[in-house]
C-alpha cells in the first residue's frame, strides 16, 4: 500500500539535512521515497537542480495555474507554489511520496483527497519541544513566544546563509526576517500532524555530517524519523502536540 510521507516544519530546522541523512545512513529507505516536486517562483539556491528540487519558474507562470484544473497555488512566504495534484497522483502510482517542505504546504497535502488506499504519514520537525514551549509560555517567565521563536530561528538563518553566502545583502537579510518571523505560525499547525520531531540541531549544525553518523538532537531526529518509516515504535522523543499548545 503506498503512503504519502510528509516532513515539514519551519525554514532551516533540519528538514534537509535530515533527508540527505537518511539517504547516507539508510539508503534503501531513502529510494523507497519519490519526492513530490513543487512549482516555485523563487530562484534557485546554491546546489538546488530545476526538477528535482522545485520547478523553478516566473511568479507570472505560476500565477496563471490559478485558472487550471489539478493544481493547488499557495502563497509560502512571499514565494509562489504550487502542487500539480496530478503529478502527485502519478508519483503514488510509482510507490511512497515523500514532501520535504514548508508547513503552510504540509497542511495542504493532509487535507487534499488522495487516490483510494493511499496512507499518510505526517512528521513536524520543530525546533522546540513540547516542554520547553510550556516552559517559555508560563506567565512569570515574561517571555513573548514568537519573538523567542524568531530569535532561535534567526541564529540559525543567519549562520546558514552566511556559510552559503559569505557577505549577506540587505535581500539577504530581508529573506532571513520573513522566514523568522513565519516561524511561530508555522509551528501553530504542527498539531495537525501525527508526530512531532523536536530538534534544536538545525540545518546549519555540524552535528549532521561532520562525522561518521550524526550526533545529538540530529542523530534522535534520524531515529526516530526511521523509526516511524518503518513502523516501529515512537521513540521517546517523538512527540503529539494539541491545538492549544500554541494558541
Amino acid at each position: 500500500m503506498a503512503r504519502l510521507v510528509i516532513l515539514s516544519g519551519p525554514s532551516c530546522v533540519g528538514k534537509g539535512p535530515l533527508h540527505a541523512a537518511l539517504k547516507r545512513h539508510y539508503p534503501d529507505l531513502a529510494a523507497a521515497l519519490t519526492p513530490v516536486v513543487l512549482y516555485n517562483s523563487r530562484a534557485p539556491r546554491p546546489a538546488e537542480v530545476d526538477g528535482v528540487d522545485y520547478h523553478f519558474r516566473p511568479r507570472s507562470q505560476i500565477e496563471a495555474l490559478r485558472d487550471k484544473d489539478g493544481f493547488v497555488v499557495m502563497d509560502v512566504r512571499g514565494d509562489l507554489q504550487a502542487l500539480d495534484l496530478g503529478e502527485l497522483e502519478q508519483r503514488l502510482g510509482a510507490g511512497d511520496g515523500f514532501f520535504e517542505g514548508n508547513p503552510f504546504v504540509g497542511t495542504k497535502l493532509l487535507a487534499c483527497k488522495l487516490p483510494q488506499g493511499v496512507e499518510r504519514l505526517s512528521v513536524f520537525l520543530s525546533p522546540l519541544s513540547w516542554d520547553e514551549l510550556e516552559y517559555l509560555k508560563a506567565p512569570e517567565r515574561r517571555v513573548c513566544v514568537p519573538d523567542f521563536v524568531a530569535d532561535v530561528m534567526r541564529r540559525k538563518l543567519l549562520r546558514r546563509t552566511q556559510r552559503q553566502k559569505g557577505i549577506l545583502s540587505q535581500g539577504d537579510l530581508a529573506e532571513i526576517e520573513r522566514r523568522c518571523t513565519s516561524a511561530y505560525r508555522e509551528m501553530q499547525e504542527a498539531w495537525r500532524f501525527d508526530h512531532v520531531v523536536p530538534n534544536h540541531d538545525g540545518e546549519d549544525s555540524e552535528h549532521w555530517s561532520a562525522f561518521y553518523h550524526p550526533l545529538g538532537d540530529a542523530r534522535r531526529a534520524l531515529l526516530a524519523f526511521v523509526a516511524l518509516l518503518t513502523g516501529q515504535a515512537p521513540p521517546g522523543c517523538v512527540e503529539a502536540w494539541d491545538r492549544d499548545l500554541l494558541p
